[in-house]
């Protein structure tokens, strides 16, 4: 196994790799741009190998909004991209406050706030379905 940052600049050669998957987590309500970049430079190498998608947003800690199929982000990322990876995935992930810088530690607090979330300042809270995790992670293991 391989990771490999995508935002950090490098280039990345696929050819090698047997299997993709790509992860990328929701930042101010949208995963960032380079994600959709890399996709769309990578395609040849994506739409030619077995590949995965997996999401992290915190709304999937919502019953009914933690299946690809009803997230809102994994339907806005569908909606943006033609790439159509065999196995898809959407993961709660955590909130914890005291890695987050000052603002954005404000701002996740008033969305969590409005949405009936954790707001301790203080606090850390992971919401991941870690079953499921490791569901993703065998249908993975059999795309090959």
């Amino acid at each position: 196994m391989t990771l490999f940052e995508i935002g950090d600049g490098k280039t990345c050669d696929l050819a090698p790799f047997d299997t993709i998957v790509i992860g990328a987590s929701i930042r101010y309500g949208k995963h960032r741009p380079d994600v959709y970049r890399f996709i769309e430079s990578k395609r040849a190498a994506l739409d030619g190998k077995p590949s995965a998608f997996f999401s992290v947003n915190v709304v999937a800690r919502k019953v009914g909004k933690d299946r690809p199929e009803s997230n809102p982000y994994l339907q806005t990322f569908r909606r943006k991209t033609t790439w159509a990876p065999r196995e898809v995935g959407v993961f709660a992930g955590k909130i914890d406050y005291l890695r987050y810088r000052f603002i954005d530690r404000q701002v996740i607090r008033l969305i969590m706030w409005l949405t009936n979330g954790p707001t301790d300042p203080k606090g850390c809270t992971d919401f991941t379905d870690w079953h499921a995790v490791e569901g993703f992670a065998q249908r993975i293991s059999t795309l090959s």
